[in-house]
């Protein structure tokens, strides 16, 4: 697995528990990395940067995640997808180095690994629209 993939797992792991548990990610990602043992991957700067930046920026992330969501709202949707959609709107909008294209794929093929049969169509959907947005 390429090592900003293995970032982007390591990612949604974290916010994924952090949205089950109703924390903060920051809060989740502490006790994560007290937890992680030595040496540490080196992909993991990119890790916490995704967490990070999800963080800081989700009440936009989400906002922009209800107006794009036809038929959805956050709390329907399956935790994982939800979580897969704002790491990849995070890249969109705020990650310069990665190709909007790149971005989208990843949530999908991550979405293929780690949700239901719906959900590569679904976000591949919801993504490229807000790709649309982020360029305009």
């Amino acid at each position: 697995m390429p090592a900003r993939r293995k970032a982007r797992k390591r990612a949604l792991d974290v916010l994924y528990e952090a949205d089950m548990r109703a924390r903060p990610p920051v809060e989740v990602l502490a006790g994560y990395l007290q937890r992680l043992e030595q040496p540490r991957p080196e992909h993991l700067g990119y890790a916490i940067g995704l967490i990070e930046g999800v963080a800081a920026n989700q009440a936009r992330i989400d906002e922009l995640i209800d107006s794009y969501a036809e038929g959805w709202t956050l709390d329907r949707m399956p935790a994982v997808d939800r979580n897969l959609a704002r790491v990849a709107i995070y890249e969109l909008l705020y990650v310069d180095e990665i190709d909007d294209a790149v971005a989208i794929s990843e949530a999908v093929e991550l979405a293929r690994q780690m949700s239901t049969d719906d959900s590569p169509r679904f976000l591949n959907g919801i993504l490229g629209r807000i790709a649309e947005y982020a360029t305009r």
